[in-house]
């Protein structure tokens, strides 16, 4: 795997993960009501969340790379759509994060689990890995090793994600507030997302 598909993978996963999706805004929900205090255990529990929705994405897109090259380059194609679907979702979604404050006094244990369940238990998690990793596997590298760079890469940046959404809500309330901001990260992150799709079209039809 070259350097250039892995920064580019990075890149990638870094704007998606910055969407706010039900995991991002079940931490921000945490962070409004409980303050600073939440930030590690949330990160943690989306981590590992993560990290059981991607292994079994991971080991799906493995069987199917070993079964067929065209359906491997379908699922590739498919994949750059729904990231083009995803921009234009998040450029008409507005100025608008629905998050309340969660009150109810609960353990840091107790966070982290909750956190891991939303985020491995949601159907789209997985469908989205699906879609989303074969654009950046390389057939003729070795399979687990591809694995393991692209699931540590995504799961420090999934971390540092929710860490850093859990402090600016905490510290920062009014910005994660205010529609006009969240409108111009909604309308930057969807043209990135649209820009990363149509390059991906683009690489597939020049090779």
């Amino acid at each position: 795997m070259s350097f250039e598909n892995w920064a580019a993978f990075a890149a990638a996963s870094s704007i998606l993960l910055v969407i706010p999706g039900p995991t991002i805004l079940l931490v921000v929900s945490y962070a409004l009501g409980q303050g600073w205090r939440t930030a590690l255990p949330m990160a943690v529990g989306v981590a590992l969340g993560d990290f059981t929705a991607m292994t079994l994405s991971m080991l799906g897109i493995g069987a199917l790379l070993a079964a067929s090259a065209t359906v491997f380059t379908v699922l590739k194609v498919i994949g750059a759509g729904y990231l083009i679907y995803l921009g234009i979702k998040l450029f008409r979604a507005g100025g608008a994060l629905k998050a309340e404050p969660r009150t109810d006094a609960v353990s840091a244990a107790r966070m982290m689990a909750h956190a891991w369940l939303v985020t491995a238990l949601n159907p789209k998690s997985i469908t989205f890995f699906v879609a989303f990793l074969p654009q950046f596997l390389d057939r003729n590298a070795d399979f687990w090793m591809q694995m393991l760079i692209f699931e540590t890469t995504f799961l420090t940046l999934a971390f540092a994600n929710a860490f850093g959404y859990a402090l600016v809500a905490s510290r920062a309330r009014a910005i994660v507030r205010n529609p006009k901001a969240i409108r111009i990260f909604n309308r930057t992150g969807g043209t990135l997302l649209v820009g990363a799709g149509i390059a991906t079209v683009a690489m597939r039809s020049s090779s």
